[in-house]
């Protein structure tokens, strides 16, 4: 699935994605840590894995979208 960088903090490396509808989607270190980056800036496109649904719903992976 295909993001767009919300919001970032370097320190703690986690931060939120907006999905295409608009939604914002927050991300966990262990998230941002499987997908090998060093830093987000917003507006950077991702892809994301996601695991679960609704309210259960939680990002897996976040890496850059290569075309």
């Amino acid at each position: 699935m295909q993001a767009t960088t919300y919001t970032y903090d370097s320190e703690t490396r986690s931060g939120s994605v907006l999905l295409d509808d608009g939604t914002p989607v927050p991300f966990g270190t262990a998230a941002f840590d499987a997908g090998g980056l060093r830093l987000l800036r917003p507006g950077q496109r991702v892809r994301i894995e996601v695991e679960g649904e609704g309210e259960a719903r939680q990002i897996t992976l976040v890496t850059l979208q290569t075309f």
